[in-house]
């Protein structure tokens, strides 16, 4: 949605999405407006709770089916298996994922890895498209005024057209834009705990038969997975930063990072968004767009 900053100012029921690679503050800042006014959507608990949370289920009984006593205990129905999914805690979401790699490791086979990276896509692409009902529910059901969409760091992967126009119909898009230094932070972070990641098909393929050449791997169950999500991170920072950037060019605005991180309340995330518009209108109308 594009407006001017004093339209966004004085919009009686704001709504906002937040884009940017996964650690770079989206949370933070979404967490500075107050709850008593604003429906806080988080897209990884919507995928979680509703769109992953049978083939999330399925996993880990299938683990507990692997040990004797819990599977004596499940098939005569005497133990039930939940997932504590909060919006604080998204780790079954993370394990369902998984890395790919040596099964004695943790890993997956590239086919398993790949049919749980769809499955993480659909539901990924089925919690944005929410995000437009959930704007009235949180309005006109719970009585929240405003508005904020939380996404996952690789909702500009999901290659879907529909998706990005409806966020961009409804919500005002907000890229936080990392810079070097933080990219290095957040590259340092996943090296020193290596967190299972989506990737786009064509990406994987050819970073994967990369790592391998490079390694001397002749086999997928030869990678280690934790190896190969920090050889891999970093190329996939370089490769997601062209794709928010193009979303953000056609359908938003850009806060740089570090400024977000000195945010300390909701006038303030107010003021930093409102002078995101203002600076994009003014470059628009030099360049004449506008």
């Amino acid at each position: 949605m594009r407006m001017r900053h004093d339209e966004f100012l004085r919009w009686d029921n704001k709504a906002i999405t937040l884009l940017g690679m996964s650690g770079v503050g989206k949370t933070t800042l979404a967490n500075k407006l107050p709850k008593s006014r604003w429906f806080h959507y988080s897209a990884d608990y919507r995928i979680g709770t509703k769109y992953l949370e049978e083939p999330i289920l399925d996993n880990i009984k299938k683990k507990a089916m692997q040990i004797n006593f819990l599977r004596d205990l499940l098939r005569s129905d005497s133990i039930y298996i939940c997932s504590n999914i909060t919006v604080h805690n998204l780790a079954p979401i993370s394990t369902f994922l998984g890395k790919i790699g040596n099964r004695k490791l943790g890993g997956l086979s590239l086919e398993e890895f790949k049919e749980r990276q769809c499955l993480h896509r659909e539901a990924e692409i089925g919690a944005m498209r929410d995000v437009k009902s959930f704007i009235v529910k949180g309005r006109d059901i719970y009585g929240y005024p405003h508005f904020i969409n939380d996404t996952g760091g690789s909702v500009c992967e999901l290659n879907d057209k529909d998706v990005v126009e409806s966020l961009a119909k409804h919500t005002v898009i907000i890229y936080i834009r990392a810079d070097k230094d933080m990219e290095d932070e957040l590259i340092k972070r996943q090296i020193d705990n290596p967190k299972p990641l989506y990737y786009q098909e064509a990406f994987l393929d050819q970073q994967l038969a990369e790592y391998m050449r490079l390694e001397g791997l002749h086999s997928i169950d030869d990678v280690d997975p934790d190896q190969f999500v920090q050889w891999i991170f970093p190329r996939l920072v370089e490769h997601r930063r062209p794709l928010y950037e193009a979303i953000v060019d056609k359908y938003g605005y850009t806060v740089e990072a570090r400024d977000a991180e000195q945010v300390q309340d909701e006038a303030g995330v107010l003021d930093l968004i409102a002078a995101a518009l203002q600076q994009t209108g003014d470059q628009r109308r030099l360049s004449g767009e506008v």
